[in-house]
């Protein structure tokens, strides 16, 4: 029976610039079988074609079709709930800005402007944008994060501030949580992953190294979930979450253990 595998990115498929042991051939196996692929990366600084090079180049066989980002998701949730006259104000890298241009959304340089501020990972963060996306939200925007990761994992076990920190200083200024995440966990980045496999969620596994986002997402829709220790989570912090996945395994390369 065809099945569907989401797969996130980092610290599941590689660390930084260097591809998993044996990941390639396990996924490329999964497909061979007639199963259904599908990458969800909430990391917003690299584009759906960033990754299609990167993972072609790790010898992974796909289609831009079978990549979804959080910038996906959050594009998609203020076109569907923005009035055509809305804009956006944007603290985020250029792959943000280009999915949001796509997807037809206003994009302002006046903060003041924007009934919508978009919180993604920024390289150039600094208290002017803070700022700016403060002043924003306090004249009535509604705020929306690409994701909630605190870190990205990078080789040599080491991590990097990603978009979860940029929420944190907004909410330290504000005083309560942002209005939405839109990448992984929500609804709305696990309904636009549904509707591209056109399968149910109970046909679906998804795969990940973090607890927080990966396995909470398949285990608030129904889905089966699979744990890897190739990222973020080690052994103790598996055993002391509330985030219980129906699977661990060292890496993706094991995959074949648990499915035919």
């Amino acid at each position: 029976m065809q099945k569907g595998f989401i797969f996130d990115l980092d610290g599941t498929v590689y660390l930084g610039d260097e591809i998993i042991e044996g990941v390639p051939e396990a996924i490329n196996a999964l497909r061979e079988k007639g199963h259904k692929i599908l990458f969800l990366s909430n990391k917003s600084i690299a584009s759906r074609e960033d990754y299609l090079h990167k993972l072609q180049k790790m010898g992974i066989d796909l289609t831009i079709d079978n990549i979804i980002n959080s910038n996906v998701a959050a594009a998609h949730y203020i076109k569907e709930h923005a009035a055509p006259y809305e804009s956006a104000w944007v603290i985020g890298e250029r792959p943000l800005l280009d999915e949001l241009e796509k997807a037809g959304v206003p994009v302002t340089n006046e903060p003041l402007d924007a009934s919508y501020v978009v919180l993604g990972w920024d390289r150039d963060f600094n208290y002017a944008k803070l700022n700016m996306a403060f002043q924003a939200w306090r004249n009535g925007a509604t705020v929306v994060a690409t994701n909630p990761d605190r870190t990205c994992p990078m080789e040599n076990n080491s991590e990097i501030p990603d978009c979860g920190a940029i929420i944190g200083a907004f909410e330290g200024a504000a005083g309560q949580p942002v209005d939405v995440i839109a990448g992984k966990p929500s609804s709305t980045v696990t309904d636009i992953a549904l509707q591209t496999l056109q399968l149910k969620p109970e046909d679906c596994y998804i795969i990940g190294d973090r607890l927080e986002t990966d396995i909470k997402m398949g285990l608030d829709n129904n889905m089966k979930t699979v744990l890897v220790f190739s990222g973020i989570t080690s052994l103790d912090m598996w055993k002391n979450s509330k985030y219980q996945p129906d699977y661990t395994l060292t890496s993706v390369k094991e995959i074949h253990t648990i499915v035919t």
